[in-house]
C-alpha cells in the first residue's frame, strides 16, 4: 500500500488535511507541536472505472486501492539537531514512500505562524535545509561504516563508493537527491538508507478559503510557492486546496459533497485532487480483478510485469503463476461482465513478460 508522509511547520494546516482525508480527529489547535506522535490513516482512492465497473458488474464489494496518509508533527529549524520533536519524526519520514509538504499560504492572524509571518518561499527553505541536513548525516555514517571496506576492496566496491560520494556532494551542493535522476536501483539504495530527500515529494499550497474555486481571487501566496521551486528547479507537483474547507466537506452526508462542490464551481474535491497525485507521482497503475461476488483495484509501478502485478493479489498468485486473462475496463462495462467478452474473443491471453496497463481487469491463472 502506497504511504504518504504528510510534513511541513507547525500551524501549517497538517492536522486539519489529516482530519479531512481520514476522519480520524486528530488534535487540532493553535499551538505547534499539537501532533506529538504520528497520526495514520489510511484513505481510499477515489476512482470512477471502479465505480463505473461496479454498475455494470453489481459486485457484492467493490474495494478500491487505498493510500496510507501519516500525520507527521511540525518539523522547526534545528529538526535535523534534535530541536522541537525533530528526530523522531524525521524516523517518521523515512519510512515512507513519498511526501506531501503543506505549505501554508493563506493569512490568519488568528492562526500563529512559528515565524511570524506567512512566507511560503522561507518555510520551504527551512524544511528542505533541515531534511538535506538530516540526509547528510545518514551518508556520513554510512561512508565511514564503508571506508575499510572500500580501501581492501576497492574495484568490487567502486562504484557503490562513487555514488555515494556524490550523493554527499549534491547534499553538500544544496541539491535534494530526488533531483539527480536516479535509476530504479539508485531510488531503491536510497530508501534502504532511509534517504528522505530521494522520495518523490508533491507540495500541498493549503490556501484561504477566498482563493479556493473557480473565479476565485488567486492565490498570491500559492503563486509565490510555485515561484520558489521553479527558481530551485524543482519541478514537483502542486496541489492547492484549503484543509479547513476539505474538513468540512468531509463531514457533510455523502448526498450533500457534490452540490457543494458545484457551488465552489470545482468538479472534484482537493483530496481527490491529491491522492491521484500521489499516484502519479509515483508512476503508479491500476488494474482490478473481478472474483465473483468481489471486486478490488489495486497499484502496481507502471512497467511491471504480470506476476508482479499477482503477487499484490497474493503471493502464492506470483510464485505460481500461469498465464493472466486481460481486458480493458471500458470494454468490460460495455460487455457487462468477462464472460461475454471471452465468448466474443476480446480477452487477451498474456505470459509473464507482459507489462500491465493503467484500467486493466486481470484474471490470473496459477498453480497451488
Amino acid at each position: 500500500m502506497l504511504s504518504v508522509g504528510i510534513v511541513g511547520l507547525p500551524n501549517v494546516g497538517k492536522s486539519t488535511l489529516f482530519n479531512a482525508l481520514t476522519a480520524a480527529g486528530a488534535a487540532v489547535s493553535n499551538y505547534p507541536f499539537t501532533t506529538i506522535e504520528a497520526n495514520v490513516g489510511v484513505v481510499p482512492v477515489p476512482d470512477p472505472r471502479l465505480d463505473a465497473l461496479a454498475a455494470a458488474l453489481e459486485p457484492e464489494e467493490a474495494t478500491p486501492a487505498f493510500v496510507r496518509f501519516v500525520d507527521i508533527a511540525g518539523l522547526v529549524a534545528g529538526a535535523s539537531r534534535g530541536e522541537g520533536l525533530g528526530n523522531q519524526f524525521l524516523g517518521e519520514i523515512r519510512a515512507v514512500d513519498a511526501v506531501a509538504h503543506v505549505v501554508r499560504c493563506f493569512p490568519d492572524p488568528d492562526v500563529v505562524h512559528v515565524a511570524g509571518q506567512v512566507a511560503p518561499a522561507d518555510d520551504l527553505a527551512v524544511i528542505g535545509t533541515e531534511l538535506l541536513l538530516a540526509d547528510l548525516e545518514v551518508l556520513e555514517r554510512a561512508i565511514e561504516k564503508r571506508k575499510r571496506q572500500w580501501q581492501t576492496q576497492p574495484r568490487e566496491h567502486a562504484a557503490e563508493r562513487d555514488r555515494l560520494t556524490a550523493w554527499k556532494q549534491a547534499l553538500e551542493d544544496g541539491r535534494p537527491l530526488a533531483t539527480l535522476d536516479l535509476t530504479p536501483d539508485e531510488r531503491a539504495t536510497a530508501k534502504g538508507l532511509g534517504l528522505i530527500t530521494a522520495k518523490p515529494t508533491l507540495y500541498v499550497a493549503n490556501v484561504g478559503e477566498e482563493a479556493y474555486g473557480e473565479g476565485s481571487a488567486a492565490s498570491e501566496e500559492a503563486a509565490a510557492l510555485r515561484a520558489a521551486l521553479a527558481e530551485g528547479g524543482r519541478p514537483e507537483r502542486v496541489v492547492e486546496l484549503s484543509a479547513r474547507l476539505e474538513a468540512e466537506l468531509a463531514e457533510l452526508p455523502e448526498e450533500d459533497r457534490a452540490p457543494f462542490l458545484t457551488d465552489l464551481g470545482l468538479a472534484e474535491s482537493g483530496l481527490s485532487r491529491l491522492a491521484e497525485a500521489a499516484f502519479e507521482l509515483l508512476d503508479l497503475v491500476r488494474f482490478y480483478t473481478v472474483v465473483e461476488p468481489k471486486m478490488h483495484a489495486w497499484e502496481v509501478a507502471r512497467g511491471a510485469k504480470a506476476p508482479e502485478a499477482a503477487g499484490c493479489v497474493h503471493s502464492d498468485m506470483e510464485e505460481g503463476f500461469i498465464r493472466a486473462r486481460v481486458a480493458g475496463w471500458e470494454d468490460v462495462v460495455e460487455a457487462g461482465g468477462m464472460g461475454p467478452l471471452v465468448k466474443a474473443g476480446k480477452v487477451r491471453t498474456e505470459g509473464k513478460e507482459y507489462e500491465v496497463r493503467d484500467g486493466d481487469v486481470i484474471e490470473f491463472l496459477f498453480s497451488d
